[in-house]
């Protein structure tokens, strides 16, 4: 494994970089968001930790928020000695993978380490998703349910491929919200509604078998069972 350590606190570095190195891995260590957003930008790793305040013009949540914007999906690790519920809501929309507050356990550290760079394979691995006789081809972005094919809307395919990922899950229409129109606050609409009901009506013609269930007060589930 090959980390990106951005960390100014000399301490906190010496003890993470020992600890990494002894467990087999690779790092690369800089002190500051310039040369942190540099290395990121510029090379090849499977994790980030980046600690969330850095001194210079760019912290931590700066430099997120700059290598989503360019489509750098690399796992990142948000560090912080902000433990407000406020302050990690922050840092997981900037778009940080995980939150770890100071002070920390480096086996808790390496553990969710291991969780992240576990589920960006298994993410990037899957070109195919099922749930009974409806398949999702992600590359082609074609869905058929048994022998016949279903045509979808973009927003609609997002919202398929949501759920089919979250299959026996309840997602609440808040999640729906944030994840599939990116809208984090309440748009005062029944919008998750009419393209939950537009569709079912896609995916669930006469005679099929029920996929996307509603759970009263909670949100949807699908389920092929």
């Amino acid at each position: 494994m090959k980390v990106l350590l951005v960390e100014d606190n000399e301490r906190v570095s010496r003890f993470v970089v020992k600890g990494l190195r002894e467990a087999g891995h690779t790092i690369d260590h800089v002190e500051n968001g310039r040369d942190g957003l540099f290395y990121a930008a510029s090379e090849s790793y499977d994790a980030i930790i980046m600690d969330r305040m850095l001194p210079g013009q760019i912290d931590g949540l700066g430099i997120i928020e700059t290598l989503r914007q360019q489509g750098n999906r690399t796992p990142i690790l948000v560090l912080s000695a902000l433990s407000s519920v406020d302050e990690r809501i922050k840092g997981l929309r900037a778009g940080g993978d995980d939150y770890l507050t100071k002070p920390f356990a480096f086996g808790e550290l390496l553990a969710r380490l291991d969780a992240l760079i576990r589920r960006t394979q298994v993410e990037a691995d899957t070109t195919q998703l099922a749930v009974g006789d409806l398949n999702m081809d992600l590359r082609s972005r074609k869905v058929t349910r048994g022998a016949r094919s279903v045509v979808l809307q973009p927003r609609e395919f997002q919202l398929l491929e949501y759920l089919m990922r979250h299959v026996g899950q309840v997602v609440t229409r808040t999640m729906l919200l944030e994840n599939v129109w990116d809208y984090h606050f309440d748009p005062q609409t029944n919008i998750v509604d009419v393209h939950i009901s537009n569709l079912r009506q896609k995916i669930e013609i006469q005679g099929e078998k029920p996929l996307v269930k509603t759970v009263r007060g909670a949100g949807y589930m699908m389920t092929a069972e």
